[in-house]
């Protein structure tokens, strides 16, 4: 569908498109930070599973959902109705997220059994979240055509994405302690996160309600020829082999929050706080990155941010000599940094799929969205997993108490070197994929 010439104005979105979209991020926020922060120490630490297994239960299902985004694009492409292409999934895919999310932390039984009763749970969890998200990366291409409002759009989005992380970063280890520790509290944990994905998916749905487009364009025929625009946009394929890197080191960072509380801080109730650090940046500096994409473009903004995200990752290193607000505001500085990334990643899909539709004529952005949403999922799979093969590699010890086991010095080393040195590194090479786009220019 052709966006609507009410949709984007000289004055920018409305304030109730605007908040209604950013609302769709909670859910985003819930199944992205929840799992990513508690379900490999939950496996570890609870459920009693090897590092290395539980590292497999994390990334198989995401794996799954990378690979349904394509079809989910598809399928919402060649979708006709009253609610519009995009909405009924946004609406069904988010409340499927919501009955499935609980189920992921369920429990009935530790060791192997746990951990494949929770992969199931993860499973569903995923597909759903598939036909939630794929649908809502694509509304914004036909939201606005203003690369100033797409931003704007866009930045509503992340900042959600910190509000819900931030929730999430404070709720989740809380709950847990409070539900009484162990497979109980996590249970608790399983029920938080499926109302506020509830409260999201509800929240987008009224939200763009009101929006309407122009005439229905048509899609490609098949899938494959699809996929075949897809890859014949070289814009398009350097976006998407940054944001595969960039996921990872972003995956990493965050599931060894836990692991970096309690082994290098030495407290384990700081994790709370350094997700806190994290994520705040998403709220406090969007209008200055909004800004400064609009002057200067997507691509350098998006450098400039990975200056400052890989500073932060580099000064972590430092951790076991620094006090704890000292290693915080190094944390602010990441977040900072990753907040730019993800603004800036995210305005470059609509940018893509926009122009792709002025080319053609044709209507895929559900496509071009599946595609991203498949290797931004690969990318935060491949995050846990890489973690997990770091542990095992240095010696990590499960626990089957609920209570992590004393960690030697070694296995320390390999703690930090996951949560800060493998997200530089894997940032520095997302600098170097991303110079093959070239997009929108600025203004």
């Amino acid at each position: 569908m052709t966006p609507s010439p009410t949709a984007a104005t000289p004055a920018g979105p409305p304030r109730r498109l605007r908040l209604g979209y950013a609302a769709g991020s909670l859910v985003t926020g819930m199944f992205t930070t929840l799992p990513g922060l508690l379900l490999l120490p939950y496996l570890t630490d609870t459920l009693g599973v090897g590092a290395a297994l539980a590292g497999t239960v994390v990334l198989l299902p995401k794996v799954w959902n990378a690979l349904l985004g394509p079809f989910v694009g598809r399928a919402s492409d060649r979708t006709r109705g009253r609610w519009g292409a995009r909405r009924p999934y946004v609406l069904f895919g988010g409340l499927a997220v919501a009955l499935t999310f609980a189920l992921m932390f369920a429990g009935p039984a530790r060791g192997g059994a746990g951990a494949w009763f929770t992969a199931a749970g993860f499973f569903l969890t995923a597909t759903a979240y598939a036909f939630f998200q794929v649908p809502y990366a694509a509304l914004p291409a036909e939201l606005t055509t203003r690369h100033a409002d797409r931003i704007r759009l866009v930045s509503g989005r992340v900042a959600g994405i910190g509000v819900a992380a931030l929730v999430a970063g404070a709720a989740g280890p809380a709950l847990v302690d409070a539900g009484g520790g162990g497979i109980a509290g996590h249970r608790w944990v399983g029920v938080f996160g499926a109302l506020v994905v509830t409260a999201g998916a509800l929240g987008v749905f009224f939200g763009t309600g009101r929006v309407r487009g122009g005439p229905v364009l048509p899609s490609e025929p098949s899938l494959r020829r699809q996929l075949a625009v897809a890859r014949g946009n070289r814009p398009f394929m350097a976006l998407l082999r940054c944001v595969v890197v960039q996921s990872l080191a972003t995956g990493c960072l965050m599931v060894g929050a836990p692991y970096f509380s309690e082994h290098v801080l030495h407290d384990k109730d700081a994790t709370g706080l350094v997700v806190a650090a994290f994520v705040a940046p998403n709220l406090l500096t969007m209008g200055l990155w909004s800004r400064f994409g609009t002057r200067a473009g997507n691509r350098a903004g998006y450098n400039a941010a990975c200056g400052l995200f890989i500073a932060g990752c580099l000064l972590l290193l430092l951790a076991p000599v620094l006090p704890t607000a000292a290693v915080l505001a190094v944390m602010a500085l990441a977040g900072t940094g990753h907040a730019g990334q993800l603004l800036f990643l995210y305005a470059m899909l609509p940018e893509c799929t926009t122009d792709d539709t002025t080319r053609t004529g044709r209507r895929q952005a559900g496509v071009f969205s599946g595609v991203f949403a498949t290797v931004e999922t690969v990318g935060l799979a491949l995050g846990p997993f890489a973690y997990g093969i770091v542990l095992q590699t240095f010696g990590y010890e499960p626990s089957a108490t609920g209570l992590a086991a004393h960690q030697t010095s070694t296995t320390e080393l390999g703690v930090l070197v996951g949560m800060a040195l493998l997200p530089a590194l894997a940032t520095g090479a997302a600098v170097g994929l991303v110079r093959g786009y070239r997009g929108e220019p600025a203004g």
